[in-house]
């Protein structure tokens, strides 16, 4: 295999990126049209607020994101009430406001139908200026929204599900690392917190609402699953160091307000008799693999699938071995099979989301970068303006499997990006030594995980005496032998 060693800097990770988005059938480029609408776009964004709107924009709504995030798809607010129930405000960008069904840019992002994010750059479903700028819930900028309320009880049950239109207005533009850090007591208060008591409080309240929330998922069965997930960290555009995105109280209080926003949704659509597409998760083809791994390490699982035997399981193995778990986290995974868009017409059963341990789940929350949340956005709309339906349900089944397909070509750029920039990293380590887990064996190889930086890669000469008996899960010293940026090679031996 050709060892790039001495010219690292060769291989030009942009244009890579660019290559691997038209080879799975994006576009990476909008179309002819797109200034045009930009332009009577950005005229009409100067126009004073819609009048039929509510005026939350006194309430003090805060965003918690990415470090890098710029398209910002959502803000929140809590309210502690008399009865010891939290009422929970999620506001989301209303796109479709700005970005009218059948436009040039409405097409180009319903054949994207996802923004793509490949590490070294993100690919938009909606221009930068529209869902960096003139859509996203910016810092101290006024923006119509939808406003999905809840509420949360002592035992984190939810009632009082409604939606409505609204003008609001984000107070603070936060990020996870910090915000978690301080919420877990483990750091100081990012500044903007620290400043501001009622923000802090405000926080607070909303970490308060979304511990309720999780516990509540976990008795109902939610898998407590804890994947590592990477990004690479830039100079000039080169990739120089690979960062573990660590999950924390910040990111599970985004997600705990975001599955039950979108529950909330669900249910709003299916009370009303509306026809929408659903996110599912099917009941694990693989359950039988599931039920053998659990066994592997000592405990029996029901023969037929079961959310909560399964994370019983999981959260006693991430007691017993942390170090291991994220490895199990992802073969669970794998062996549940990806998500999908599935039409659901009224008084229909949906299949529901076995992970989330959720029957009523749709897309809402991320209409900035996803577009089937554009598209319930847009029934929720005209559902709350008494309108006819803008999609059928013929149109709903078309967009749901085009978007399932996209969506797994999206995961398909991302992965083969993850392992060109891990080996654009590791170029200049070739030689040495890093601690390992084997994360896979079959008749492909064995392939290993290195612990630091978080890299996947192969055995070579895994067929050596000592090599021959390693399974998933040994832990292995490897050295570096080569990397081929190119084909998203990283070798190591053993």
């Amino acid at each position: 295999m050709a060892n790039h060693h001495a010219h690292p800097s060769h291989f030009n990770l942009v244009t890579a990126a660019h290559e691997t988005m038209i080879e799975h059938g994006f576009q990476p480029e909008f179309p002819s049209g797109t200034d045009g609408q930009l332009e009577t776009i950005r005229a009409a964004a100067g126009n004073s607020a819609d009048p039929g709107l509510q005026d939350l924009r006194s309430l003090l709504w805060s965003s918690i994101d990415n470090d890098t995030s710029k398209d910002l798809d959502q803000i929140e607010w809590a309210e502690q009430l008399a009865d010891g129930r939290i009422r929970v405000l999620v506001g989301v960008a209303d796109v479709d406001a700005r970005v009218s069904k059948g436009t040039v840019i409405d097409s180009h992002a319903r054949s994207e139908t996802t923004s793509v994010y490949t590490g070294v750059r993100v690919f938009p479903m909606l221009p930068a200026e529209l869902s960096e700028g003139i859509t996203s819930l910016n810092e101290n900028e006024d923006r119509p929204a939808l406003v999905i309320e809840f509420t949360v009880d002592a035992a984190g049950a939810v009632a009082d599900g409604k939606a409505y239109r609204a003008m609001v207005r984000n107070h603070a533009q936060l990020a996870y690392n910090s915000v978690g850090k301080w919420l877990a007591g483990e750091g100081d208060a990012p500044a903007k917190v620290a400043a501001d008591a009622q923000l802090a409080a405000q926080l607070k309240l909303q970490d308060a609402a979304a511990q309720r929330l999780l516990g509540n998922r976990f008795q109902h069965g939610a898998l407590d699953l804890e994947t590592i997930e990477t990004r690479p960290v830039m100079l000039a555009d080169e990739a120089v160091e690979i960062s573990r995105l660590e999950k924390n109280r910040a990111t599970s209080l985004i997600e705990e307000f975001m599955v039950t926003a979108n529950g909330v949704i669900a249910r709003i659509f299916e009370d009303a008799g509306v026809a929408s597409i659903r996110r599912v998760v099917r009941v694990p083809k693989r359950w039988d693999r599931i039920v053998e791994l659990a066994e592997q390490l000592g405990t029996k699982l029901p023969a037929t699938p079961d959310s909560k035997a399964l994370n019983d399981f999981l959260l006693q193995q991430k007691q017993k071995d942390p170090d291991h778990f994220p490895d199990l986290s992802l073969a669970v995974v794998k062996l549940m099979g990806p998500g999908e868009y599935v039409l659901v017409r009224p008084k229909e059963e949906s299949p529901g989301h076995f992970g989330l341990a959720v029957q009523d789940y749709t897309h809402s929350t991320a209409p900035n970068r996803r577009f089937p949340d554009m598209v319930t956005q847009r029934l929720l709309k005209a559902w709350l303006g008494r309108a006819q339906a803008p999609y059928s349900a013929g149109d709903l089944d078309a967009i749901a499997q085009h978007c399932t397909l996209m969506e797994d070509a999206a995961r398909k750029v991302e992965r083969e990006m993850q392992k060109r920039i891990a080996a654009v990293v590791l170029q200049p380590r070739i030689g040495q030594k890093f601690q390992a887990i084997v994360t896979g064996v079959n008749h492909y190889g064995t392939f290993v995980r290195t612990l630091d930086p978080h890299v996947e890669g192969m055995l070579i000469h895994a067929d050596k005496p000592g090599a021959r008996h390693l399974d998933v899960g040994d832990r292995v010293t490897v050295t570096l032998a080569s990397t081929d940026p190119e084909r998203g090679f990283v070798d190591f031996t053993l």
